[in-house]
């Protein structure tokens, strides 16, 4: 076979980013990537939520598409973010697996792919992280350049398309006691999830999360608006979602859908369908490929997640079956001096979810007490009234079962039937009438963990209990 001339293949090279930067804005698109901090599912009105007040995500989602079914990679900050960024499983991106890691610069960055083709970047806020990008190889902060929208949309030179990362601190904790009600959020109706008591304090402070939902959603409507101001709201792609499930016990860094299903609504004018709803299950690591098919850049083998595009367009269900998941360390929640965090993957379908607990005789939300994190106490929870309330009742005979279900040890494998107990607490798998389906559901995820390399089910070396956690 004759080898390719290098200078031609340059020649080549160029000539197609030259192509690609004259061609006109109206072919590229650009696009607003939004996300939250800390905002889980369900809690948007167009899903259903009658108390917390989101117009900005409803009108997306009515323009545009509503993802019923959206899964992140994990349910923690920088894995979740990592995993968004390149296309990929969190578990095959090293120490990007867990909080507090970081990013090596060799993964495909979908932010810098397009950047090499002529877009202009920059985020605001949080977007990638928290962590230290530069032990990873990077010179500059992985998501461009940070200053506010408005600012860059001043800036940026008019003929290239854009990417920007629109990011926030909410509904991250801490939150400012009773804010939500005094905003004027009726308490009393808010339903809380059956791993907790009834309790007027935990429905206090989930309006108090509301509360830093409603803010956020209110930026992101401050974001589209100066789109429509300087008529670019129709060639560009706004995304709109968050990196996992609110800052509450059983939720955040768990990967029962209160953990890892968010909301997603993703509007392009009229290149997508208005008001399309689609249950069928997608990851946030579809989101690169998609982004890249859009703007004409090719998708790197080594993504994982798949373009949404076509699905989008033709308005059909993936034929994706489930979704896969898990988590590594979230914070250094053993005893110290520990840094080992709690592995588990999980495999979700339309009415099963399956965890495997890989070391279950580790705590999962962390140790009661002595963790190497400065919160001591079961510390892969935030702090907030509603932990107080459940660790209140660890000696209360009646109530007991709402401590465990929250901070608890698991056993090895977990299997909840999505139908019937769409909160996760019944946990069938002890039961021989399931086994079966165990074992089915189990070959299943195993096959998939090892067709896309996580070490810990090929041979790969282990090393997530020793990477840093870097601050």
């Amino acid at each position: 076979m004759p080898r390719l001339n290098p200078f031609a293949h340059s020649l080549f090279f160029f000539s197609l980013l030259a192509k690609l930067w004259a061609e006109d804005a109206t072919t590229r698109p650009n696009i607003l990537f939004c996300m939250a901090d800390d905002w889980g599912w369900p809690h948007a009105g167009a899903y259903g939520d009658k108390i917390v007040k989101t117009p900005t995500f409803d009108r997306l989602a009515k323009e545009g598409v509503l993802f019923n079914r959206a899964f992140v990679s994990s349910p923690s900050c920088t894995p979740s973010r990592n995993a968004i960024l390149t296309g990929q499983q969190f578990y095959r991106l090293e120490q990007g697996a867990s909080l507090r890691g970081t990013l090596d610069r060799n993964y495909p960055n979908f932010l810098f792919r397009l950047r090499d083709t002529g877009y202009e970047l920059g985020h605001w806020r949080k977007a990638w992280g928290p962590g230290n990008f530069k032990t990873g190889g990077y010179k500059e902060h992985p998501c461009g350049p940070q200053g506010s929208f408005e600012k860059f949309l001043r800036k940026r030179n008019p003929k290239k398309p854009f990417c920007f990362w629109l990011g926030t601190s909410d509904p991250h904790r801490p939150y400012v006691k009773r804010s939500g009600a005094k905003s004027g959020i009726q308490t009393g109706p808010i339903r809380t999830p059956l791993f907790y008591p009834d309790s007027d304090e935990i429905r206090n402070d989930i309006a108090d999360y509301y509360f830093e939902v409603e803010r956020w959603d209110r930026d992101v409507g401050k974001a589209v608006t100066l789109l429509r101001e300087i008529g670019e709201l129709e060639n560009t792609i706004v995304v709109m979602t968050g990196d996992h499930g609110m800052p509450f016990p059983r939720c955040k860094a768990n990967l029962y859908d209160w953990g890892a299903r968010v909301p997603l609504a993703l509007r392009w004018g009229t290149r997508v369908a208005k008001g399309m709803r689609l249950s069928g299950f997608v990851s946030l690591t579809d989101l690169a490929p998609t982004f890249l098919e859009a703007a004409g850049v090719d998708i790197p083998p080594e993504m994982t997640g798949r373009s949404l595009l076509s699905l989008m367009r033709q308005g059909e269900e993936q034929d994706r079956g489930f979704v896969v998941y898990g988590r590594e360390r979230h914070t250094p929640a053993q005893k110290k001096p520990s840094n080992h965090g709690y592995p588990s993957r999980a495999l979700r379908t339309v009415q099963w979810l399956l965890i495997l607990n890989l070391i279950p005789e580790r705590w999962p939300v962390g140790v009661p007490k002595g963790a190497t994190h400065r919160i001591d106490v079961f510390s892969d929870c935030d702090d907030s009234p509603t932990k107080s309330v459940i660790l209140g009742l660890k000696n209360d005979p009646d109530k007991k079962k709402y401590f465990d279900l929250c901070f608890g040890k698991r056993p090895a494998v977990e299997l909840y039937d999505c139908n019937k107990d769409p909160d996760q607490v019944q946990n069938l798998a002890e039961d021989s009438e399931y086994s079966e389906l165990i074992e089915t559901l189990r070959g299943k995820l195993v096959a998939y963990l090892h067709s896309t390399g996580d070490p810990r089910f090929t041979e790969k070396p282990v090393l997530f209990d020793k990477y840093p956690y870097q601050k």
